[in-house]
């Protein structure tokens, strides 16, 4: 699997879009792979939850959903920029008081460099997931535009 993620992240790069969602079941090992390849490429994985939660603790409740995609490209712009950003622990992001669309940050920090995000849902379909319908935090996306790395409960 590693392998096909390094041949998808060599592939991307000519792409106006060039994110890649690693997504999977729990236990899955999705972030398992993404900490391989930020051994292999010698990068560290950045812990969306904890890093943003940080920044956006000392953010007024009332601005917090407006400096959140800022937030996170400053976070983003702070790693090298020849190399792939590698997200995980994006759930903070759909929280419903911050009235983002996660998705469409992620593929907009996608647009000036490649990037590789551990997805918290599930692929439904074309349809990427989050939660279920009656969840208050449940989103529901179209996957055009995003290379989807589909992982199984076995790898």
């Amino acid at each position: 699997m590693l392998k096909k993620l390094e041949r998808l992240l060599g592939e991307i790069g000519v792409l106006n879009s060039k994110l890649i969602l690693l997504v999977g079941p729990r236990h899955s090992g999705k972030s398992h792979l993404l900490r391989q390849l930020g051994t292999q490429l010698n990068i560290e994985p950045l812990n969306v939850g904890l890093e943003l939660g940080r920044r956006l603790a000392a953010t007024p409740n009332n601005k917090r959903g407006f400096s959140a995609g800022e937030l996170l490209r400053e976070i983003a712009d702070k790693e090298r920029t020849e190399a792939p950003l590698l997200l995980d622990n994006l759930e903070l992001l759909f929280e419903p008081s911050l009235q983002i669309n996660p998705l469409d940050i992620i593929r907009r920090l996608a647009h000036s460099k490649r990037v590789v995000a551990v997805w918290p849902g599930e692929l439904r379909g074309d349809r990427l997931v989050y939660a279920d319908m009656s969840h208050p935090e449940h989103r529901d996306y179209s996957r055009d535009g995003v290379i989807i790395l589909e992982m199984t409960q076995s790898q």
